[in-house]
């Protein structure tokens, strides 16, 4: 049976070749190049939803002998992926909006060309909305890089229609390569961010700062009968947080209590935390340090 990941992954591949067909149509009508920019755009979102389902479907392996911490980073690499088909549309749009400028080509006017672009703006913003809930209930890092993508496609195309409105309107055939430059910068720095954020992943950079300070907060208030906590480690990997501390107890405590204290912190943690991976190592009261966890 497949997941809610997964089957939404399959649903975002059949949305994008919805989109690129309605954009190639309006772009196809009109000859404008910022159309034409906008489809080579959604022909990357095609590939990364594939990928997306690729690396979503990937990462829903359980853990094996030869990777014991599962396979939830393969997520990751479909972001990766996509910013490496982002840069190269954005190439491809930069050589078409030159060429369009140097031969002072403009737009068709065509009503059913906007029409047909405007239904697919709508709905790569509703299946963004949709990718994003989806992506944030079962915290899929391909997911949201590919409902990030497409908010930007949104965003892209909004501006681009505008401004063929405008070319139609003023007559300034300029406006139109223009404009594709501007949505291959908008591509560009929208690839950057995702890519940021998916090598921030595949080098176990620490959780955000207030989720630490959350993790923080439990270990503090769910530890009674313990010293403290030091050591603090977190890394993201996919769905899941990986938490590892050294909890610091008193040298006469037997180990059965030992283990209860971390049972409840262990029981807390994963209440606050869905998908959490948590390491406790127990150290008597002589490997205490001043910059730990204190207990409440």
């Amino acid at each position: 049976m497949t997941s809610l990941a997964e089957r939404t992954a399959v649903a975002s591949v059949a949305v994008a070749l919805a989109v690129l067909a309605l954009k190639t149509a309006a772009w196809w009508l009109t000859g404008s190049v910022a159309l034409l920019a906008d489809a080579l755009e959604s022909v990357v979102n095609v590939a990364a939803a594939a990928a997306a389902f690729a690396a979503v479907r990937y990462a829903s392996r359980p853990a094996d002998a030869r990777h014991p911490y599962g396979h939830a980073k393969a997520e990751y690499f479909s972001a990766v992926l996509e910013g490496a088909l982002i840069v190269a549309a954005a190439v491809m749009i930069l050589q078409e909006a030159w060429g369009a400028w140097l031969q002072g080509r403009g737009p068709e006017l065509s009503s059913a060309a906007l029409v047909v672009a405007t239904l697919a703006t709508a709905a790569n913003a509703g299946w963004a909305t949709l990718l994003t809930r989806r992506g944030r209930k079962v915290r899929s890092p391909a997911l949201l890089a590919d409902a990030r993508h497409l908010w930007a496609d949104v965003v892209t195309s909004a501006g681009v229609l505008a401004g063929v409105g405008l070319v139609f309107l003023t007559g300034l055939v300029w406006l139109d390569p223009l404009l594709a430059a501007l949505t291959a910068g908008n591509i560009l720095v929208s690839g950057w961010r995702l890519m940021r954020e998916s090598v921030g992943g595949l080098m176990d950079e620490a959780v955000p700062e207030a989720l630490l300070a959350r993790i923080r907060a439990v270990v503090s208030t769910h530890a009674e009968g313990a010293l403290e906590a030091h050591d603090l480690r977190t890394r993201h990997a996919g769905r899941l947080t990986f938490i590892e501390f050294h909890l610091v107890v008193p040298g006469e405590m037997k180990v059965v209590d030992a283990h209860a204290i971390c049972d409840r912190i262990e029981a807390a943690l994963r209440e606050e935390l869905e998908n959490a991976v948590i390491t406790i190592h127990v150290e008597p009261e002589g490997k205490a340090k001043a910059t730990g966890v204190p207990v409440l």
